[in-house]
């Protein structure tokens, strides 16, 4: 079974200090696994908010079988669980369930989420930002920097909002197969794992990639291509492509008719009005309209 994998550069070593503590002093809000839950108020929201209307499991205590032991890992914070949980609801969950109806995102939304607090460091300096497995789980790793990124819709779209979006591609393609046509607009310019060292990290616009991790394989490109579109403004793209120069323009326009027309056809969905509704409901996030901590029942 193939694991898919959202893959960015390593921008800033990171340091982080372990605290162990004995099973009686873990209390009803842990984050980590210890047999009997304990249930507490956000263990009923997200049954509410999750469980009951998707049968999506959001899980946010440590669980070791859940995680990937070739590296190493820590809980995500109870908080910032909280506050990652609402942003995954509103931008991009409900976002699916206005474009694409609330039955497709109950038919085809990853059915579960799993949270750690740090990244998933290689030895390549890179890290993993996200995994996607079996056409149903999403890893989302970083949990722990939220805080330092929630304010700020740019760097949310980097480090999270485009990763579940990058993910959900990959799954909606291990059910519905991209076009064929897709793999050879720039076939013979995909670098594997060489996509993060030079010459290759820089200039990769020019080349008909929208980003450096694009020239991984086809598949990532492909998920790539949607996730940046529907997560950035128009004004952005539209730089991108003044970067991109004529060629390399032409090729991304190339592979973006080819990630609408597939949209369209497998799936119902106009992706320039998904774009719409994740760019308004991002602007409600980042303008404070949403509040991240509210666990009320409704």
């Amino acid at each position: 079974m193939k694991k898919h994998y959202a893959i960015y550069a390593l921008l800033l070593a990171a340091a982080g200090s372990f605290i162990s503590c004995s099973e009686e002093e873990l209390n009803p809000t842990s984050v980590i696994t210890t047999g009997e839950k304990v249930e507490n108020d956000f263990d009923r929201w997200l049954v509410a908010n999750y469980v009951n209307p998707y049968n999506i499991a959001f899980k946010y205590r440590y669980e070791e079988i859940e995680s990937d032991l070739n590296y190493y890992t820590v809980p995500a914070e109870y908080s910032q669980a909280v506050q990652l949980a609402h942003i995954v609801k509103y931008v991009c969950v409900e976002a699916y369930d206005e474009v694409g109806g609330i039955d497709f995102t109950r038919a085809y939304f990853p059915k579960e989420f799993f949270l750690i607090g740090e990244w998933e460091y290689r030895n390549n300096g890179t890290f993993i930002l996200g995994t996607a497995e079996g056409g149903k789980k999403v890893l989302l790793s970083g949990v722990n920097y939220l805080n330092q990124y929630k304010n700020n819709i740019a760097s949310l779209n980097h480090y999270y909002l485009k990763t579940i979006h990058h993910e959900f591609t990959h799954i909606m393609n291990q059910t519905k197969e991209l076009p064929t046509a897709y793999q050879f607009v720039t076939g013979n310019d995909y670098v594997a794992d060489l996509w993060s060292e030079s010459p290759y990290n820089s200039g990769y616009l020019s080349r008909g990639f929208i980003s450096a991790y694009s020239q991984m394989e086809y598949t990532e490109d492909f998920a790539e291509m949607l996730s940046m579109y529907v997560c950035y403004p128009a004004s952005q793209w539209q730089a991108w492509m003044d970067e991109a120069g004529t060629e390399g323009a032409s090729l991304i326009d190339a592979k973006l008719t080819l990630v609408r027309q597939y949209m369209a056809d497998s799936w119902n969905i106009d992706l320039d009005e998904l774009r719409d509704c994740i760019q308004r409901r991002s602007a409600d996030l980042e303008a404070g309209k949403i509040d991240l901590n509210d666990l009320t029942l409704k």
